[in-house]
C-alpha cells in the first residue's frame, strides 16, 4: 500500500506537523495550510525539526513538504486532513472551505472525540468525509483510529486502511459514537486517575506508574493527559459529558489547571513539570 501522491493538511500545530510529518517521511508531496506568516513559520519550523530528527536516526525522506497560507494550494490533493483545534464550529468551517478549494480530494477529520456525521453536513458531498485520529505525537505513534460515518462510503474506508499501511502504522475501524473508541477510553481512565489525586489516594507519579508497571500501558494516565494537553483533554470531557453523562464530568482539579495555564507538557507545567 502507498500513501496518496499530494496531501494537504488544513493547520500545522503539534498535530498537524506530526501528520505532515508522517506522510512526507512515508512518501507525499505534503501542503499545510497556516493562517498568517507567523503561524505558517512557526508550523515549517516544527516539521523540519522533526524530519531532521527522524533522518538524524536513519529515516529516509521519501516525500517534500510545504506550509503556505493560501488555501488555494490544496486544489490538487489527493487527500486533505483538518487539524484545526477541536471546536465544531471551527472545524465545520474548515471543511467547507477544503472542499471548496479541493473538489476532487478526499477530506478527512483527525477530531478525536466531534461527531462525523455533524462535521459532514458542512460540506455539499458528506460522503467525502471520514475520520483519521492520529495521535499524539503523530510520529512515533502506531495507530490510527479510522471512524466511518453514517454517510462515508466503504471504498473511502478500504482507501483509508490503505493509506495508514503506507505510513507504517496500523488501523482500527470504529463507527461514529461519543469519543469513539479511544478517546472514551483513554479519557474514562484519565478522568478517574484525576479523581484519585483529588481524594489524596497517591500522587501523580504513583498513579501512572500503577498503569506503567502494572498494566504495561507505556504512559501513565495522568503523563499521557499533560503531552494530550490539559485543555484538550477538558474539551473532550466536557463533550462526552454531553453526550453521554455525568461519569464523563470533568474532575475540580482538570478545571482549575486549564484555568490557571497549566496544559501540560506545552505550556511547562500540568500534572508534572516539563
Amino acid at each position: 500500500m502507498t500513501v496518496p501522491a499530494h496531501v494537504g493538511v488544513y493547520g500545522g500545530g503539534r498535530m498537524g506537523a506530526g501528520i505532515a510529518h508522517a506522510f512526507a517521511l512515508a512518501g507525499s508531496a505534503v501542503t499545510v495550510v497556516e493562517n498568517g506568516e507567523d503561524a505558517a513559520a512557526a508550523a515549517r519550523e516544527r516539521i523540519m525539526a522533526t524530519l531532521a530528527k527522524a533522518q538524524a536516526n536513519g529515516a529516509e525522506l521519501r516525500g517534500s513538504h510545504s506550509v503556505v497560507t493560501d488555501p488555494a494550494a490544496l486544489r490538487d490533493c489527493v487527500l486533505v486532513i483538518e487539524a484545526v483545534p477541536e471546536l465544531i464550529e471551527l472545524k465545520g468551517e474548515v471543511l467547507a472551505r477544503i472542499a471548496h478549494v479541493a473538489p476532487g480530494a478526499a477530506i478527512a477529520t483527525n477530531t478525536s472525540s466531534l461527531s462525523i456525521d455533524a462535521l459532514a453536513d458542512a460540506l455539499p458531498d458528506p460522503s467525502r468525509l471520514i475520520g483519521l485520529h492520529f495521535f499524539n505525537p503523530v510520529p512515533v505513534s502506531d495507530l490510527v483510529e479510522i471512524v466511518v460515518g453514517a454517510r462515508t462510503p466503504e471504498a473511502l474506508v478500504e482507501e483509508a486502511r490503505g493509506w495508514v499501511v503506507g505510513l507504517g502504522k496500523t488501523s482500527i475501524t470504529v463507527r461514529d459514537a461519543p469519543g469513539f473508541a479511544s478517546s472514551r477510553l483513554g479519557v474514562a481512565l484519565a478522568l478517574e486517575a484525576m479523581r484519585m489525586l483529588e481524594e489524596g489516594v497517591a500522587d501523580a507519579a504513583d498513579i501512572d506508574t500503577a498503569m506503567t508497571l502494572g498494566y504495561r500501558h507505556p504512559t501513565g494516565p495522568l503523563r499521557t493527559t499533560d503531552i494530550v494537553g490539559l485543555d484538550v483533554r477538558l474539551a473532550i470531557a466536557e463533550h462526552l459529558e454531553r453526550e453521554l453523562g455525568a461519569r464523563f464530568a470533568p474532575p475540580q482539579v482538570l478545571r482549575d489547571k486549564v484555568a490557571a495555564g497549566e496544559l501540560g507538557r506545552k505550556s511547562g507545567r500540568g500534572f508534572y513539570e516539563w
